[in-house]
């Protein structure tokens, strides 16, 4: 017998995504309000310098790393849904990846928006991680030591819980 408890079940301590009877499920957001949202993540590659001055140069056999990095990105905050087994369709408006060079890395930051009922912080983490993970499959035939670090939520804006955004303390590893 599972002993969680759910939404359904009165106090603080209810489990939004577990059923009465202790089973997993999506969280009915018919109720909550359209409202306009926002959430923006990172996350870093760790690089080689041989690996940097390629990506620099734009001289890796697969071809433009950068660029097929930022749409597979873009691909997958389109399709979390999909990846993440309780996470809601959402209409993205906007999906925007930024991809920065930095000595002995590569940044990756994704800001996705909607109006919707639930927020877009899963879209911008599974945006920043399948990017990442798109330079490590480009650049591994040069450099096969390369690291994913850092993956955090920056900042989420609307929905109930309003505003959050991370501690400029943390700005990602190295920094």
């Amino acid at each position: 017998m599972n002993t969680h408890r759910s939404t359904d079940d009165a106090g603080p301590n209810a489990l939004s995504h577990v059923s009465p009877e202790g089973d997993a499920r999506m969280v009915d957001v018919g109720e909550k309000p359209v409202t306009e949202r926002w959430a923006t993540a990172e996350g870093f590659v760790r690089v080689s310098a041989a690996l940097e001055a390629r990506i620099r140069e734009n001289a890796l056999a697969k071809g433009p790393v950068l660029d097929v990095a930022r749409l597979a990105g873009i691909l997958a905050a389109k399709r979390t849904d999909e990846l993440i087994p309780l996470c809601h369709t959402l209409p993205l408006d906007a999906v925007d990846i930024g991809m920065e060079v930095q000595p002995g890395r590569v940044r990756v930051t994704a800001t996705v928006r909607t109006r919707a009922r639930t927020g877009v912080e899963m879209e911008a983490l599974a945006a920043v991680s399948v990017a990442c993970l798109t330079i490590v499959d480009m650049g591994k035939a040069v450099d096969k030591s390369m690291v994913i670090e850092g993956v955090r939520v920056l900042e989420k804006h609307g929905g109930r819980s309003g505003s959050y955004v991370a501690s400029r303390d943390a700005q990602g590893p190295g920094a």
